[in-house]
């Protein structure tokens, strides 16, 4: 039973208590019981009404605040929902994302701006646009020309396209052993040279990878390097320095883009992940107030059960006293 009914039966029984006494009591024939009887009913009318119309403006209020933080946990479920599809979009488009192969140019220039062109073409083709910088400033002020945005580990790498042509085109063309000593020992002593500024300049501890590239843009200088020099690019290897040809370079890249997808897929999937456990979250803030709904609904219906009960049987005790009553005056009649 409600706590708000108790106090209002109390009052109501001891008014039929009395209106009973009152009859059993008063002389025959009076219509004073009657009256007051009435007067007590009919006050005890106006206070049942009066409790209905009060629980019935708690149920609404309830059921209306009940209603609005439904609609306010659908809110957010939608919202978790819309960034939950977002994501599974980021997703399939990185699975389905697939680069073609540029054509590589054709320059002929012995210098380093053909390397450079030929790179650059190589990162954009195989590489996201944030996974790649051009001519990148490090922290000891030297300019790389492009730096490799990975993780640590490894970390971003730095490659140098910048190799010395004139001692290899040199050696290329020799008419004569003498020319062909001096173009290889000269050859020799670029590439150790250069490796040196790139170990020294393009490894920073802390801030790149613990290797570098340096990007040779012809095949054919990349095979006489390790046929005619292998000590020396054993020894850049050695030194975390590491000479690429274009074809070596795009199985690289490769395997980088690979890497670059599959930490872009994690950070998606923890993403997901995230939003997932708000919207379990959501969804059962949104079950206990249902929960909780559906018990206000069901504590309304067993008030409104005891209230009918209550005025039943207030009806019936009324109808026996009137029955009462109406009996006496013909029973008095009939004696006279």
């Amino acid at each position: 039973m409600p706590d708000w009914l108790l106090p209002l039966l109390v009052p109501v029984v001891a008014a039929l208590a009395g209106g009973l006494l009152v009859l059993a009591f008063r002389p025959r024939g009076g219509g004073e019981g009657v009256a007051l009887l009435a007067d007590r009913m009919e006050a005890l009318s106006d206070r049942l009404d009066q409790a209905v119309a009060q629980q019935n403006e708690r149920l609404a209020r309830s059921l209306a605040d009940s209603a609005d933080r439904t609609q306010e946990s659908a809110r957010r479920i939608h919202e978790r929902l819309a960034v939950i599809d977002a994501a599974r979009a980021n997703i399939e488009a990185l699975g389905g994302q697939v680069t073609t192969l540029a054509g590589i140019l054709g320059n002929k220039q012995a210098r380093g701006a053909f390397g450079e062109v030929q790179l650059r073409d190589m990162l954009a083709d195989r590489l996201p646009a944030e996974g790649w910088a051009w001519q990148h400033p490090l922290s000891n002020g030297t300019r790389c020309d492009a730096l490799i945005r990975l993780p640590f580990p490894p970390g971003p790498i730095a490659i140098d396209s910048k190799f010395p042509l004139e001692a290899w085109q040199a050696l290329r063309t020799a008419m004569d052993d003498a020319a062909r000593v001096h173009a290889t020992r000269r050859l020799a002593s670029d590439i150790r040279r250069h490796v040196d500024d790139v170990a020294t300049k393009y490894i920073r501890p802390g801030e790149t990878a613990e290797g570098a590239l340096i990007f040779l843009p012809s095949e054919a200088l990349h095979a006489d390097l390790h046929a005619l020099h292998g000590g020396l690019v054993q020894e850049a290897a050695r030194r975390g320095v590491y000479l690429v040809s274009p074809g070596t370079l795009w199985a690289v890249l490769g395997a980088m883009r690979a890497l670059m997808r599959d930490v872009r897929l994690r950070a998606e999937a923890q993403h997901l992940r995230l939003e997932v456990a708000r919207l379990a979250e959501e969804t059962g803030r949104l079950d206990r107030r249902v929960a909780n709904l559906k018990r206000h609904f069901g504590e309304a219906q067993a008030d409104m059960d005891q209230i009918g009960i209550t005025a039943q049987k207030i009806l019936a005790t009324a109808a026996r006293i009137e029955a009462v009553e109406m009996d006496t005056p013909r029973t008095a009649r009939a004696a006279e």
